[in-house]
């Protein structure tokens, strides 16, 4: 825990949880190194010194199964329970052990929260709902109203302001639960299982509109699920939960191709890793790559050197200009022609670096070369050959090796009479290199 407290929206150190009798005593022996389970009868750890922070911004999952601990650790993030030892911070004030009425206003001021069966006001409309968090903090009515109807055009309810609750359907009412959470203004929204009660199509709505309106109004949010699928799709970051303990916080991709202990391995093998691995966790490092200015003898020696059948050409900055193939380097050599500007040819498949694995399939089965991977400025990053992104698709295993384009290459016998036959060009080759070092 060495980030800048200014960038901590929440943190937790060292929190437990015990229920029963002489909790204070369950604290100490859980600490001395008794189990939970040597607990039992006597007292029920629900929470065992577990800390972390959650960085501003981002989406922080909670995941376990139940019983892990997770709904009980949410329910002490906002002081519902307060914890048996440790501390809860928010956004700089601990919570823990503080009046009534400080808590009321960190509650009012700082949290929000999003239950799993939505806990609406029956009796009031979809527009009193929305906007109900801020007639407790006292806001105008005219201007909370405002607000409650910005944000439920936002969450797609436009046209039901009227409603009651049990005149929507599930989706509906959760649109309502999420929507009250956002007009209430607070920098933290902690989600308890919300979306779990919803159709599945339903599900995948609401966790990709919640993230539309993340990136709209950068809240920080804690999300309690015990759906990996959901965790690996929402979380900037996974902490998981077991017995009451963390086990592992990290990125989805650290979880999934590096996981803590055999409990996490296993955890996670079923998970649709398409949907959560980038190109960017899988690329290797581009190797086949001249300078835009080398001449058709030295893409070829690239392609000799690299058994491949082209060559990416990359500007001066790493930007991706376009593609040489062998055949088309060959004919140069053979007029006697020293710059490759006549054969470079748009690449006919580019990804971003950011792009899912399941979205790179087509482009990858239509392309005859390794995949390049470029950044948001159009630079060259990495490669992916087919073979590396079957092999990314496998339990625990990462993308490693070296490109290989051998569909129906030029023999390097042939290649090799060529090279032999004149001079090296002038420019510099830069296969071999990562692209940054091109100058």
């Amino acid at each position: 825990m060495n980030e800048n407290s200014s960038s901590i929206a929440l943190s937790a150190k060292n929190v437990y949880k015990v229920f029963g009798k002489k909790p204070q005593e369950a604290v100490r022996r859980l600490k001395s190194g008794t189990s939970r389970s040597e607990l039992a009868g006597h007292a029920t750890a629900a929470v065992i010194d577990v800390s972390f922070e959650v960085k501003k911004g981002e989406i922080f999952v909670v995941m376990g199964l139940s019983g892990s601990g997770k709904s009980t650790l949410i329910r002490m993030l906002n002081g519902l329970w307060e914890a048996t030892s440790g501390e809860v911070i928010v956004d700089g004030t601990s919570i823990t052990g503080i009046t009534p009425a400080k808590l009321r206003q960190v509650r009012s001021e700082k949290i929000s929260m999003v239950f799993q069966h939505f806990a609406l006001l029956p009796h009031r409309t979809v527009l009193d709902n929305v906007a109900y968090g801020a007639e407790l903090r006292g806001v105008p009515r005219s201007e909370r109203e405002k607000r409650a109807r910005e944000i439920i055009e936002l969450v797609g309810l436009a046209g039901n302001e009227q409603k009651l609750p049990d005149q929507l359907s599930g989706g509906m009412q959760q649109r309502v639960g999420l929507g009250r959470a956002l007009a209430a203004d607070t920098d933290i929204l902690l989600m308890d299982e919300a979306f779990s009660a919803l159709d599945p199509l339903i599900r995948r709505e609401m966790q990709e509109q919640l993230l539309e309106l993340q990136e709209r109004f950068g809240k920080t949010i804690i999300f309690i699920t015990h759906d990996l699928n959901e965790a690996m799709f929402l979380g900037d970051r996974i902490a998981v939960m077991r017995d009451g303990r963390v086990v592992q916080i990290g990125t989805p991709e650290d979880i999934l191709t590096d996981p803590a202990n055999d409990y996490v391995e296993q955890f996670v093998q079923d998970v649709d890793r398409a949907r959560v691995l980038t190109a960017g966790n899988v690329m290797e490092r581009p190797i086949s790559v001249v300078a835009e200015g080398a001449g058709p003898r030295t893409a070829l020696r690239a392609m000799r050197d690299t058994y491949s059948s082209a060559v990416y050409v990359v500007g001066r900055d790493r930007t991706l200009r376009g593609i040489v193939r062998d055949r088309d380097a060959i004919k140069l050599v053979q007029k006697g022609e020293s710059s490759l500007a006549s054969i470079i040819r748009p690449v006919p498949q580019a990804v971003s670096v950011d792009d899912v694995l399941l979205d790179l399939f087509v482009p990858a089965i239509e392309s005859e070369v390794p995949l390049a991977v470029t950044d948001d400025r159009s630079r060259l990053v990495g490669v992916i050959p087919r073979v590396t992104l079957l092999a990314a698709l496998g339990p625990g295993t990462t993308a490693t090796g070296e490109l290989t384009i051998p569909q129906q290459a030029v023999p390097t016998t042939v290649i090799d009479e060529l090279l032999a036959s004149g001079e090296t060009d002038a420019a510099p080759a830069v296969h071999g290199s990562d692209p940054k070092e091109v100058h």
